[in-house]
């Protein structure tokens, strides 16, 4: 079992940053790949960002290329999602997720471990 716990969120206006932390607890964290997933109201998860176990590959939506930057520190068991120029469509509930192996996905379920999310809201 990994048990993962979100911080961060917040309310920010458009173009402000927020920098959202997932810790990670109960597995070795390397060995688990790592990803950022939203869901605004009404609206299916949406893949944001993901990385894999030793952080040297990365992927990223289209829609947050460019302002967002996911990171992972594996000696504090953390990963870390940096959101700059912020819009109000980017307005969501912010999951952590993590799969086994290491490897990295872009759908949601392809992962088997999830946080409670962390609220983002952008005003205009």
């Amino acid at each position: 079992q990994v048990q993962l716990v979100e911080s961060g969120g917040g309310l920010v206006r458009a173009g402000g940053s927020l920098r959202l932390s997932c810790a990670a607890s109960g597995r070795t964290f390397s060995n688990y790949a790592m990803a950022w997933f939203r869901q605004a109201p009404g609206k299916e998860r949406e893949f944001v960002a993901a990385i894999n176990g030793n952080g040297g590959s990365i992927s990223t939506a289209d829609s947050v290329k460019g302002r967002f930057t996911i990171s992972r520190d594996n000696a504090k068991n953390t990963v870390a999602l940096q959101m700059n120029s912020l819009k109000p469509e980017d307005t969501a509930i912010y999951y952590c997720a993590a799969r086994f192996g290491g490897r990295i996905s872009g759908i949601a379920r392809g992962y088997a471990y999830w946080g409670q999310g962390t609220q983002v809201t952008v005003s205009s």
